[in-house]
């Protein structure tokens, strides 16, 4: 195998590994946008959208369980995604 060859397929490997590096990666709840907020579990348009809308009327999260004022999402789902959120 050459190494044009070897280069295009570590390219291949890398890119396809993406999505999964992204996947683990914290969601800042005080700078992501509506659709980074969505990748959360249990959180579609609407509560991306609340989201921001608290962040805006409220200033940023001090503190990642004050994502529960936002409506709709309570303590079950804060539990559930509480690994994947970030304040910084």
């Amino acid at each position: 195998m050459n190494a044009k060859s070897k280069f295009l397929i570590s390219s291949l490997l890398f890119a396809a590994s993406l999505p999964v590096m992204a996947a683990n990666m914290p969601i800042n709840i005080n700078t992501a946008n509506a659709e980074q907020l969505s990748e959360l579990s249990g959180i579609g348009p609407s509560k991306a959208n609340a989201i921001i809308a608290y962040r805006k009327a409220h200033g940023p999260f001090k503190d990642i369980s004050e994502i529960t004022k936002v409506k709709g999402i309570g303590p079950k789902l804060l539990e559930h995604d509480k690994a994947q959120l970030a304040l910084k």
